[in-house]
Parts: structure tokens; sequence; C-alpha cells
């Protein structure tokens, strides 16, 4: 059996004010009863003939006393961008594959050029390439984005291992190394066996 989550107190101050006006349904009645309604208004003069001469009306205004005070946000939405570490070893993967990935031996058998692309392009190109090579059953595939020109880098360059984070591509992916210390720019990709 789950145990009922305790409310903050911030919670439980803006949870009383929601709940504050609340009251049961008659049992016989059609139609609930209005809450605090607003006396009829009366009649409005004859509408001016020019529109621009109409006066607005202020709205209503609720009271900030009778609206809680919360000294931070009831909740905050973070959601951390997943990222795959390049030239880290993962669990999952053997010292041979490794050591044969990071030496440069195991050659790429697929290459995706990225060069040039916009990032919305690449990332399309780049999905469509991954979901291929693992239904061609593809070992090793290698993605080159280039150096880019700005300080760290590209965008593809920098967006590259967030692309590969994702929930979509991450379980196809077993590594992803730079192919030489001096080559940033490009990458190689093991992939997972199909089953």
């Amino acid at each position: 059996m789950r145990r009922r989550r305790v409310l903050e107190q911030d919670e439980q101050a803006l949870w009383t004010a929601i709940v504050r006006d609340i009251r049961p349904l008659a049992r016989k009645a059609a139609r609930p009863a209005a809450v605090d309604a607003v006396p009829p208004a009366a009649p409005l003069a004859p509408s001016p003939a020019d529109p621009r001469d109409r006066v607005a009306r202020p709205a209503t205004m609720v009271p900030r006393a009778d609206m809680p005070r919360l000294d931070r946000p009831a909740f905050t939405l973070v959601r951390p961008r997943a990222e795959i570490a390049i030239g880290e070893r993962g669990p999952g993967l053997d010292d041979t594959s490794w050591r044969t990935l990071v030496s440069g031996k195991l050659r790429p058998l697929r290459t995706l050029d990225l060069h040039g692309q916009n990032a919305h392009a690449a990332f399309q190109r780049l999905h469509g390439f991954l979901v291929q090579a693992r239904a061609d059953n593809l070992r090793c595939v290698e993605v080159i984005t280039g150096l880019g020109s700005g300080r760290d880098g590209g965008v593809l360059r920098r967006e590259l291992p967030f692309w590969l984070g994702r929930p979509d591509l991450r379980p196809l992916i077993l590594a992803v190394v730079h192919p030489h210390a001096a080559n940033q720019g490009s990458v190689r990709i093991l992939l997972r066996r199909a089953r």
C-alpha cells in the first residue's frame, strides 16, 4: 500500500485557498447556486453614437490579501539534458571491443557528413542514419560534424552528445569516441547488436 505524500507548508496554503469557497451541492437542486453572485447592474445609458466616446469600466481585482503568499514556486520543472559521454567506456562493453574502438582498428562501415547543415536538418539526418544503420545491423559508424568556428566549437559539435543521449537514440549506442585525439570534429559510434 502506498503511503500518502505529506503536503509542504506552501502547498497546504495553496490548497486551503482553493478549497475555501467549495460547498457541497444540494441533493435536489437542479443547478448549483451561484457563489458570491454580483447584483444586477443598473441599466446603462443609451450608447453614444461614436464608439470612441465609450469608457471602459475597470475590472474587479481579487485583493492580494486573499491570495496565499508563496516564498517559492510550488514546483519547478527541470528536465536535465541527457548527454552521452564521448571517450568514456560505458557498461555492457567488453575489453576487446573497447580497445579496438579506441585504438581506431575498428573501421566505420558507414559515414555521415553533417558539414553545412543547420541543426534541425542535421538532427533529422543523424536520427535516420542511426536507425537505418541499426536496421542494417552495422557495428561501427562515423559522424562528421566539423570543428565549427565558435569558441567552443560549432553548434553541431556541441549538440551531438545531447542528440545521442536522447531516449530514442541512447538504447542503440554502446560507446562514442573520437577517432583521434587531435580530431574533435568527428566521432565513431559503436552500435549495439540487434537481438
